[in-house]
C-alpha cells in the first residue's frame, strides 16, 4: 500500500477537486492471544509456524501460496528471520496507538515501520520491553526533531508497563471480529472497503484515484473513534505530499 500511496501523492491528477492526503491507522490484530505477556517471547516463529501448518511442507506450501517473499520485498522487508522470537504483542500495539495519538499518524507510521524491521528482520520480541523501549526512544529523538520534550526509554518502559490503552486495543479487535476478519493483512479504505493484503499496488492506485476524482470521502475512518484517536489527528494525516513516505 505504501508504494500505491507514493504514486498516488508524486503524480497528483491535474484536475482533482482537492490534494489527496491520507491518515493510515494501524489496527491492532494478534496472531497468536493466548501467549503470555509476562514473558519477553514464548517460542521462535520457526516453531510457531511448523506447528501452525502441520510441519515443513505445509509452512512451504503457504509460503508459495501467498508469496510471503515477494509481499515483503514490496513492503521494504528485505527478507522474513524465521528464527525471530515471537511474543505477545499487547503491550506494542498499545504503544504504537500512544504515539499516534500524542504525536501524531507520521510519528506512528515511522515506528511501525521500524518495528518492522526489528521484529521480521532483527528477529527481536515485541515483548521485549526494555529493548523494545530503547529502540523507539532512539527513533522517536530523530523523528521528533521539532518536539520539545521527547520520551526517554524509561518513560516508554513505564507506559509499556502499565495498561493505558488496553480497552481501546480489545475495542478494536472486537469490531475486526464482526467485520469477519480472521487473518492480516487486511485494508479498509473510507471506513467500508476492505481490500486483501495479497492485493498489488494497482489494485489500491485504482481506489485511491476514484476518490481523487471524487474529492471527498465516502465514510470517516471507523477505528479512529474506537481506537480513541483524536479528529485533529487523523484531519493532520499521516502522509501527505509535503511529507512523503521512504
Amino acid at each position: 500500500m505504501t508504494q500505491a500511496i507514493n504514486e498516488v501523492l508524486s503524480t497528483p491528477l491535474p484536475h482533482a477537486p482537492r490534494p489527496l492526503a491520507f491518515s493510515v491507522i494501524r489496527v491492532p490484530y494478534f496472531l497468536e492471544p493466548d501467549f503470555d505477556e509476562t514473558l519477553p517471547y514464548v517460542e521462535s516463529n520457526r516453531q510457531r509456524l511448523l506447528k501452525k501448518w502441520g510441519g515443513t511442507a505445509g509452512w512451504e506450501e503457504q509460503k508459495n501460496r501467498h508469496d510471503l517473499k515477494g509481499r515483503g520485498e514490496e513492503a521494504g522487508i528485505p527478507y522474513f528471520n524465521l528464527d525471530r522470537l515471537a511474543s505477545n504483542t499487547m503491550a506494542s500495539h498499545r504503544l504504537i496507538q500512544y504515539i499516534g495519538k500524542a504525536y501524531g499518524l507520521n510519528a506512528s507510521e515511522a515506528i511501525y515501520d521500524l518495528l518492522n524491521v526489528y521484529y521480521f528482520v532483527d528477529g527481536h520480541a515485541l515483548n521485549d520491553r526494555p529493548k523494545l523501549a530503547h529502540v523507539v526512544s532512539e527513533e522517536l529523538n530523530k523523528v521528533l526533531d521539532e518536539v520539545d520534550t521527547v520520551p526517554t526509554p524509561d518513560d516508554i518502559l513505564d507506559f509499556l508497563n502499565g495498561d493505558e490503552g488496553r480497552k481501546e486495543i480489545e475495542d478494536a479487535l472486537r469490531t475486526l471480529q464482526e467485520f469477519g476478519v480472521s487473518g492480516i493483512p487486511k485494508f479498509i479504505i473510507e471506513g467500508e472497503s476492505m481490500v486483501d493484503g495479497a492485493a498489488r499496488s494497482d489494485v489500491f492506485v485504482r481506489i485511491f484515484r476514484e476518490i481523487e476524482k471524487r474529492g471527498r470521502i465516502a465514510r470517516e475512518p471507523i477505528f479512529g473513534n474506537i481506537l480513541g484517536i483524536p479528529k485533529e489527528v487523523i484531519e493532520r494525516g499521516s502522509h501527505t505530499a509535503e511529507v512523503m513516505v521512504a
